[in-house]
C-alpha cells in the first residue's frame, strides 16, 4: 500500500512548498498569541506588500503559488521553527509534553533527554574499492547528540555515517530487537547513484535520516541499546557487522546444503534466536515452509500454537485501526490541497484587485473614483493577508496532522514485530515436529538392533547419532521455546505502549488542529470585518 510507506524522497515542487511553509510560519506568531503592530507598509500591499515578500513581483505569481503541499510529502519535515531542539520522546525542562518530538516517550525521569541533528552533508571518496578514479563516491552526514543520559557516559559527540551505516544500524537492531516495533528506516533510493549528488536528493535524505533517528532515540528500549550508542558514539568506521547480501547467502546455504542432507545434522541451538530466512541454512528453510504447509493444509494439528485470544483480538483490530488511519490520512491530504487551493484564490484575487488599483487611481478623474480605488486597495489588502492566514494555517495542518502519517509508517513496524512471533512459532513447531521424528526413527531402529544377536555395529553408531541429534535438537527446542516466549513478552509490552501513546498523540494532535483552525478563523474574521467597516458607507447610501 503506497500510503503505508514512510517516503523518504520529496518531488521538487513540493520541496519548494515545504520551503514556502517554513517561510510563512517563521514570518509570523500563532493567531493566539499578542497582537502584532502593523506598520504602513505592513498594513498597504501598494506601497510594499509584504504580507508575503514573493507578492512584490506580481509576475512571480506562479512560483509563489505552488503545487499545493502533499500531506505524504512533507512528514520528514517540523513546521515549529525550532527543529533543533526537537527532545526525542522524552520531555525536555524547556518544552511541554505536548510539543515533544516522537512518537514514542521513555516512562524516565523528565529530564533526561536525548537531542540529534544530523547536518553538514559531505562527498567522499571510497579508494579502497574504486578502480576508475571517481568511480566510487558517497555522501557522509555529520550526526550530533546531545544528552543527559547516564547510559551515554558523557553530553555531545559528533560522528560521520554514511546511508550504508545507517542499513546497518537497522538490520542489527531488528536482529537483537525481535518483537518490538522498531521504527522503519528511510528506503534506499532505485535510482540513487543517478541523483545521490544532487543538492536536493542530499538534502531530502538528511532529513528523512534525521527523523528516523530521533525516533530510534524516542524508543524507550532502542535507546539505550548498545547498537544505536555504537553509532551515535564511535568515532571513524561503524564497528557492527555487517549483513552480507542476498546473493552470498544463498551461495552460502547451497554450499551447506549436501553436507546437511547427508550428515542428518540438528539444527544448533544458537542458530535458532534467528529467522530462516535469509538464505544461510536453506535445509532449515525447506523445513519451515513444510510445516508451514502442514499447518495450513495437514489434517494433524501442530504440537503448540498461538492461543493468547487477546493477542489474536488486538491483532485483529491494529488490522481495522490501519485501514482507518489510511482512510483519515487520504482525507488529511485533501484538506491540505483545499486550504492550499482557498489560499492561491485569495491571493491571485488580491494580486488582480491591486493592479485594478493602480489602473483606477492612475485613470481617475473625480474624487470619487479615487475613494472607490481605496477602497478596492482594502479588499485587494485583506484577500492578500486572508491568502497568507491560509498559507499559515495550512503548514499548521500538516504539522499536526501529520501524527496520522507517521502512525501509518508505524504500523510497518507492528507487523514486522508480529511477524517475527510468527517466525518464532513456527520454528518452535518445526523443531518439535523434527524431534518427534528423531525419537519415532530412534526407537524402530532401536527395536530392529534388539533382534540381531550380539547387536548390528552399523545400527548402533547409527542409533548413536540419532541420540545426538535428538539431544541437539532438544536443545534448540529449548532455546527456541524461551526465544518464543521473549518475543510475546516484547510484544505485549509494545502493545500496551502503542495504545497509551496512541491515545496522547492523537488527543494532542486534535488539540493541536482545532485550536489552529479556531484561532486562523478568527484572525481571518478580524481582516474581513475590518473591511466591512470601512466599506459599511455603501450600505447606507443604498438605504
Amino acid at each position: 500500500m503506497e500510503n503505508l510507506v514512510v517516503k523518504e524522497q520529496l518531488s521538487s515542487k513540493s520541496f519548494s512548498n515545504y520551503r514556502s511553509a517554513m517561510s510563512s510560519l517563521s514570518e509570523t506568531h500563532h493567531p493566539l498569541s499578542p497582537p502584532t503592530i502593523l506598520t504602513p507598509a505592513d498594513s498597504d500591499p501598494l506601497l510594499a506588500p509584504t504580507i508575503d515578500r514573493d507578492l512584490r513581483n506580481p509576475k512571480a505569481s506562479d512560483r509563489l503559488f505552488s503545487e499545493p503541499l502533499h500531506f505524504s510529502d512533507v512528514n520528514s519535515v517540523s513546521f515549529d521553527g525550532n527543529n533543533f531542539s526537537d527532545v526525542n520522546g522524552v520531555e525536555s525542562p524547556s518544552k511541554s509534553s505536548e510539543s515533544s518530538g516522537g512518537l514514542s516517550r521513555s516512562s524516565s525521569s523528565n529530564l533526561e533527554y536525548i537531542q540529534i541533528t544530523v547536518s553538514n552533508p559531505q562527498k567522499e571518496q571510497d579508494v579502497s574499492n574504486s578502480i576508475v578514479p571517481g568511480g566510487n563516491s558517497y555522501i557522509t552526514y555529520l550526526i550530533t547528540t546531545r544528552t543527559n543520559m547516564a547510559e551515554f557516559g558523557g553530553s555531545e559527540y559528533s560522528v560521520r555515517r554514511r546511508f550504508k551505516d545507517v542499513v546497518t544500524l537497522s538490520e542489527r537492531l531488528a536482529e537483537s530487537y525481535r518483537g518490538f516495533f522498531i521504527p522503519p528506516r528511510p528506503d534506499k533510493s532505485v535510482v540513487e547513484g543517478q541523483v545521490m549528488h544532487k543538492q536536493e536528493f542530499v538534502e531530502q535524505r538528511r532529513m528523512a535520516l534525521e527523523k528516523y533517528l530521533r525516533k530510534l532515540a524516542g524508543h524507550p528500549v532502542i535507546r539505550k541499546s548498545d547498537e544505536f550508542k555504537v553509532f551515535l558514539q564511535v568515532q571513524g568506521r561503524l564497528p557492527l557487522p555487517t549483513t552480507t547480501d542476498v546473493a552470498s547467502r544463498m551461495l552460502d546455504g547451497a554450499v551447506k546444503l549436501p553436507k546437511q542432507l547427508l550428515s542428518e545434522s540438528a539444527m544448533a541451538p544458537q542458530e535458532v534466536v534467528q529467522p530462516a530466512k535469509g538464505g544461510r541454512d536453506l535445509l532449515r528453510l525447506f523445513k519451515e515452509l513444510k510445516q508451514s504447509v502442514t499447518n495450513d493444509w495437514g489434517s494433524s494439528k501442530p504440537a503448540v500454537i498461538e492461543e493468547d485470544k487477546k493477542f489474536l483480538e488486538k491483532k485483529e483490530k491494529l488490522r481495522d485501526l490501519e485501514q482507518q488511519l489510511s482512510a483519515a490520512s487520504q482525507q488529511a491530504e485533501l484538506l491540505v490541497k483545499a486550504q492550499q487551493d482557498m489560499a492561491e484564490t485569495l491571493g491571485e484575487l488580491g494580486l488582480t484587485l491591486i493592479k485594478l488599483t493602480k489602473f483606477e487611481h492612475e485613470e481617475a478623474v473625480f474624487n470619487c473614483q479615487r475613494v472607490r480605488a481605496a477602497d478596492t486597495k482594502n479588499v485587494a489588502t485583506a484577500a492578500v493577508k486572508a491568502s497568507r492566514c491560509y498559507r499559515e494555517l495550512n503548514a499548521q495542518t500538516v504539522k499536526h496532522l501529520d501524527v496520522l502519517h507517521d502512525y501509518l509508517g508505524l504500523m510497518l513496524a507492528v507487523h514486522g514485530a508480529f511477524s517475527e512471533r510468527s517466525s518464532a512459532l513456527l520454528t518452535e513447531q518445526t523443531l518439535l515436529s523434527d524431534l518427534s521424528s528423531l525419537k519415532s526413527r530412534a526407537e524402530k531402529l532401536e527395536a530392529a538392533s534388539s533382534k540381531v544377536f550380539g547387536g548390528d555395529i552399523a545400527r548402533i553408531q547409527k542409533l548413536e547419532q540419532l541420540k545426538e541429534s535428538i539431544r541437539t535438537t532438544e536443545d534448540a527446542k529449548n532455546v527456541a521455546m524461551r526465544e518464543y516466549e521473549r518475543i510475546k513478552e516484547n510484544n505485549r509490552s509494545e502493545l500496551e505502549r502503542f495504545d497509551r501513546e496512541r491515545q496522547a498523540d492523537f488527543l494532542s494532535m486534535m488539540k493541536g488542529f482545532v485550536t489552529n483552525q479556531v484561532g486562523y478563523a478568527e484572525k481571518m474574521s478580524h481582516v474581513w470585518a475590518k473591511v466591512a467597516e470601512e466599506t459599511s458607507s455603501y450600505s447606507k447610501e443604498n438605504n
